[in-house]
Order: C-alpha cells, then structure tokens, then sequence
C-alpha cells in the first residue's frame, strides 16, 4: 500500500505548523522527515494519524481518501503512528498493552501477539511486568509494538531514539530495517540524521514546515552543503 500525500497543510492555532507537504510512502522503503526543532515533523505525523485536524491537502491510501478522518480508521485502513515520547499504558503489563493495542484486529489477535513477541524478544520476557516499571529503550520497543498489534502496511515513527543509549538505537535502528523486508512502508522522524539517512530511500526536510527538500535520501548523505542548505537556507 502507497500512503499519498499531497499538498498538506496543518493549522495549530492561528499558525500553520506544515505548509504544502507532499510526499509518498511506498511499501518497503523508508522515508525520512528530517529538520531543526518546531520544524513541522511532529505535527505532519500527528495529522496523518488523524490526531491534529488537516487545513489543506490530500491524505490516500492506495486511492482511499483518508484526509480528516480519525485515529481509529486510519489504524484499520492500515496507517499506525508511532508518536514521539514513548508512549505506553504504564499501569498495565506488557502483554496487557499490547492486548488493548490489538483491540481492532477483527481476529487473529494471538497470532499478531506471538509476531509482535518475535520482533521483540525484550518484550516476551517482560509479558508480566508493568510498562511503567521498564527502562525508556524497553518502553520504545512497547511502543512500537502498539503499532505492529494493528498489522500496518504504513508505520509513522516519531524520534524512534530520542533519549536512549546507542545500544538501544541500533537495535531499534535494526528494527527499522526489518520493516522494509516485510514490505512496510515508513515514515521516519529521527535526530541522529546520519542514521536516518542511512536507513532511508527517500527524504524531506521541513524548514518553518515547508518543505525545503525532496528526493533521494543518498543526494543528501553524499552532499552535506546541500543538507545544510536545506536546514538553514543558503
């Protein structure tokens, strides 16, 4: 499944925080959202969530029009989000979160539950431990097995490794690239740039939340000029 972005526009307040984003993401391939703080990248994934009203623009999936509609269709038509923060049910176990998370599944809730296990073995020896309890890597883990629950064909990732030790990173980053040979098409807001373009196909930079840049995600691995350009202005 291709998520279709086209033109989006987001509002926060009086001021608006995304200006003219388009985009795809295509199945198997990761597309990186990099720019400076308060560049619009939180709020993009917010929106194609269904978290944050959309102003402007298009939202599809595979040609299905998914512009304003709510969290809960959005996650049944195949998009999950991943927000920034590590965001988990911290009074509930392991395997209570991940439980609820699959509460939409109209079946096979026990076998996505063993698939999610095995991409994070962590997770399988903590089933009982409360979520709250756990360190910040093993809650992102958690986290990121909420939205393998509801199967996605299109993961949005929010700063996958903010605050966590490198170990930590690179096996998320390992993660990462196990989404790409399932055929998962991902968006990807990370603050280590060298990492996100490494593991990415494709990139857009966010500047005042327009977009500064689009396109091959090597262009701005290989030429560092053109990626402060696009951070800072030239």
């Amino acid at each position: 499944m291709t998520l279709e972005v086209s033109n989006l526009q987001v509002m926060s307040g009086a001021r608006r925080v995304v200006d003219g984003v388009s985009l795809r993401i295509v199945p198997g391939q990761v597309t990186a959202v990099l720019g400076a703080n308060g560049a619009g990248k939180s709020e993009l994934v917010l929106a194609l969530a269904g978290m944050m009203p959309v102003a402007g623009g298009t939202v599809t999936l595979d040609g299905v029009d998914l512009t304003g509609k709510d969290p809960a269709t959005i996650r049944r038509a195949g998009v999950a989000a991943v927000p920034e923060g590590h965001r988990v049910l911290t009074r509930l176990s392991v395997d209570d979160n991940l439980r609820a998370a699959g509460s939409l599944l109209p079946e096979g809730v026990e076998q996505t539950l063993a698939d999610t296990y095995a991409l994070f073995p962590e997770l399988a020896e903590r089933k009982g431990q409360l979520a709250g309890t756990m360190s910040g890597g093993q809650q992102q883990m958690l986290a990121l097995g909420h939205a393998m629950m509801c199967r996605p064909r299109v993961l949005l990732i929010d700063e996958m490794s903010l605050g966590l030790a490198p170990l930590v990173v690179k096996r998320l980053m390992g993660f990462g690239a196990g989404l790409k040979e399932r055929g998962v098409g991902v968006l990807l807001i990370e603050q280590f740039t060298d990492l996100a373009l490494g593991l990415s196909e494709e990139a857009v930079v966010l500047r005042g939340g327009k977009p500064r840049y689009a396109g091959p995600a090597k262009a701005l691995s290989d030429d560092p000029a053109l990626l402060d350009a696009a951070y800072f202005g030239s």
